[in-house]
């Protein structure tokens, strides 16, 4: 194995674990970078925490190298990868055919020949590539396919380098001196840039198979939060993770699932479940100034309504944004495509109305798809109001 210390302090040489709070999900007193990475005015604020997490997924060649493939890199090599990316792994669930990690900003998964990272806030997620692809050599495994994905930022200024813009991460992937001979990939935008909107790269070295990839993935990224689902996610009112899982009903999505739950001081919740070779994850910025939930799930439904449906009476927001990563053949195997429901009614609660939708095939035979929905109650001024106030505030950068 190369030697760590160059791997961990190359990318990231400012960062240090110590000078942060266990807690990354909730803004409240806690700062997403150390006093020596920025002056006052730079330093992380009460309620500016970038919730929507940026996603990266790198596939390795089955068939090449050992045949447990990532699962084999010890808990050093998985560590600096994280320290890559500013985050730390505070626990894990196992079982026949993957890992599983709850990290202080989101998580991480990893299968013989695959690995996802989600992280949020102020990470650097782009940068754990290098050692990340370091260290699948070392053991002999060989890169295929490489997708980052996020949505458009709400506070862009806070990132850092190379995450302030799209057009700064994609600059970064195509000239890393380490990376530019791997890659070769291309950029995409999904949805409206005067509004919420997706942003993709992806960099596709696959060599199909008369076999498809049925492979799909969706993320559910919920806004504005009903306050009484958001209060439940403050230790004040449930002190641990497990209370925090049962009372808001999370349990329920993800029936017969090991559960790993987290919760955060004074507040703020994380979960991953696994499920025979599926997971499914929750993030949760439950502050009134950036409220914000996340589930996400690779589990190959036919039909995502239902969990569609339950997810958005568990969180009840007043914004949705839905994506959905697939290949060819795995669309074509769902009987109900979400993303064409115009509107999405949950009982008691309110009807959600789609204001947009977009879909784009990248790279070979990846396809993309993304829709905007907003929650709509004709007998709510309150809720006209916060639309209206949003509308006039919301932040477009990419």
């Amino acid at each position: 194995m190369a030697d760590l210390t160059e791997a961990m302090i190359a990318p990231v040489e400012e960062y240090n674990p110590e000078n942060r709070s266990e807690s990354p999900v909730t803004s409240s007193g806690t700062s997403a970078a150390s006093e020596e990475d920025s002056d006052d005015s730079d330093l992380y604020k009460p309620g500016c925490f970038e919730g929507p997490e940026k996603n990266l997924e790198v596939i390795f060649r089955a068939g090449v190298g050992n045949p447990k493939g990532c699962r084999t890199l010890d808990r050093p090599a998985l560590d600096a990868i994280c320290l890559a990316a500013r985050c730390t792994i505070l626990s894990q669930v196992s079982n026949g055919n993957l890992d599983a990690y709850v990290l202080s900003e989101s998580s991480l998964f990893v299968y013989p020949h695959k690995m996802i990272l989600k992280t949020c806030g102020r990470t650097t997620l782009l940068r754990c590539l290098n050692p990340l692809l370091r260290f699948a050599g070392e053991i002999g495994l060989e890169l295929e396919w490489i997708g980052y994905s996020r949505k458009n930022y709400t506070f862009p200024d806070d990132q850092y380098f190379p995450h302030s813009s799209f057009s700064e991460e994609f600059a970064y992937l195509k000239k890393h001196p380490n990376l530019e001979q791997r890659l070769d990939g291309s950029g995409y935008v999904l949805g409206p840039i005067t509004g919420d909107h997706f942003l993709v790269y992806v960099s596709d070295k696959t060599t199909r198979s008369t076999e498809p990839d049925t492979d799909r993935t969706i993320n559910i990224m919920m806004f504005e939060l009903d306050t009484e689902v958001a209060d439940k996610f403050y230790k004040s009112q449930n002190p641990t993770a497990r209370e925090m899982t049962l009372s808001s009903g999370i349990n329920s999505l993800v029936p017969g699932a090991v559960v790993d739950d987290r919760a955060f001081e004074p507040c703020g919740y994380s979960m991953n479940a696994i499920l025979y070779g599926s997971y499914s994850t929750v993030h949760i910025t439950p502050e009134p100034e950036c409220s914000y939930a996340s589930f996400e799930t690779n589990t190959p439904l036919k039909s995502y309504t239902s969990l569609i449906n339950n997810v958005l009476s568990v969180f009840k927001p007043g914004r949705v944004v839905i994506t959905m990563m697939a290949d060819s053949a795995g669309l074509q195997l769902i009987t109900e495509n979400p993303f064409d429901n115009k509107v999405v009614s949950v009982p008691s609660f309110g009807t959600y109305t789609r204001s947009s939708s977009s879909f784009t095939k990248v790279e070979g035979d990846c396809c993309v798809l993304m829709g905007n929905w907003e929650l709509t109650k004709s007998d709510s001024m309150d809720l006209v109001n916060a639309r209206t106030h949003r509308q006039q505030n919301r932040l477009t950068s990419f």
